[in-house]
């Protein structure tokens, strides 16, 4: 019978995609990682480096747009320990449009790929029905040395698990941006709600510093970047991904005081909230301190969360009233807050 359940916005539920991903037959050799749950790019064979690639869209930051595609699709190579080097990008605009926001848009892309030394080398652009806002489709390409790729099969039993910056980052900013009048109505100062809303450059959403920082001073044996679905959303794809089980310290995640009190206000887990900027990094025990003081001496905060576990131990959290079950979010919180 065919299942006719009807999917709210935001990822597809992990199972679901799990199970599509798994019949897709790949019939070329030069395809070393093709689509997987739980890993952030494929990998294509090209002689003495690997060909990263990845295709991410923007769909909620819309005042930033093309400055946002830029970041979100870089983040994704950067935990393959790759470098972003060419970007596509399909922009699709509501009608209504004005030639100045088009303009402005090019503006934020074009400045976004000079920063990061990145060459815009084409995409699509056109004005189409039924948007309500403007939807952008990045596809990055980037390279690797072979011995210097990062995949989360990489993960292994026994692992130290790393977080960066804290969380949600990219959530809060959204939220600031988009949400401001109930978050004033609800209490929410406007000091809290501005300081938030830079949350996309300080601490930012970018992960590449940190993904390039923790490589460099120890084996990472994985890293995944947590975007839809929050910091719960990215351990369990990264469990399922590595096929591992994981125990995590709630307290010990860091969630930033002004995320709290916006998701507070909002009645919003910061668990299930959307969190681009934060890495997840697993390294031997032995090196996790090594790869925190790196980081944190170039800035850039760091913590041990937990540590990966044997498969059948399960997706737990600890906390004071003991060890649960990891918490699943059927979707987004940030969607679920939208209503979309």
């Amino acid at each position: 019978m065919t299942d006719l359940k009807k999917l709210k916005a935001g990822k597809l539920p992990l199972d679901l995609l799990d199970s599509l991903l798994s019949g897709i037959e790949i019939n070329d050799p030069r395809v070393v990682l093709g689509p997987k749950v739980g890993e952030d790019a494929a990998l294509i064979d090209f002689g003495d480096r690997y060909l990263v690639t990845k295709t991410d869209p923007i769909t909620f930051a819309t005042d930033l747009i093309g400055w946002y595609v830029v970041q979100v699709n870089a983040n994704d190579l950067a935990v393959m320990g790759a470098t972003p080097k060419w970007l596509m990008v399909t922009m699709l605009l509501p009608e209504g449009t004005t030639t100045e926001e088009v303009s402005r848009i090019f503006e934020q892309l074009t400045e976004a790929c000079k920063e990061r030394d990145i060459t815009l080398v084409g995409g699509h652009t056109e004005v189409t029905y039924g948007l309500s806002r403007p939807i952008a489709v990045g596809s990055m390409l980037g390279e690797v040395s072979k011995d210097k790729v990062v995949m989360t099969s990489g993960a292994k039993v026994g692992d130290s698990i790393i977080l960066t910056k804290g969380a949600p980052i990219e959530g809060a900013a959204i939220l600031a941006r988009e949400a401001s009048e109930e978050l004033i109505v609800a209490g929410v100062s406007s000091e809290i709600i501005e300081k938030a809303k830079n949350f996309l450059f300080a601490p930012g959403i970018s992960v590449a510093r940190d993904a390039e920082i923790a490589t460099s001073a120890a084996k990472v044996h994985a890293m995944h970047d947590p975007t839809e679905g929050g910091i719960a959303g990215a351990l369990l794809e990264f469990a399922t991904g590595a096929g591992v089980g994981l125990e995590i310290d709630a307290a010990r995640i860091p969630t930033l005081p002004e995320a709290q009190t916006i998701c507070d206000a909002l009645g919003l887990d910061p668990l299930g909230l959307i969190a681009s900027g934060a890495l997840l990094a697993t390294v031997a025990p032995e090196d996790a301190k090594k790869v925190i003081e790196a980081l944190i001496c170039e800035g850039i905060f760091a913590v041990e969360i937990g540590r990966l576990t044997t498969r059948d131990h399960g997706l737990k959290m600890r906390t004071p009233q003991g060890i649960i079950d990891l918490p699943r979010f059927e979707r987004d919180e940030l969607a679920r807050f939208f209503g979309t």
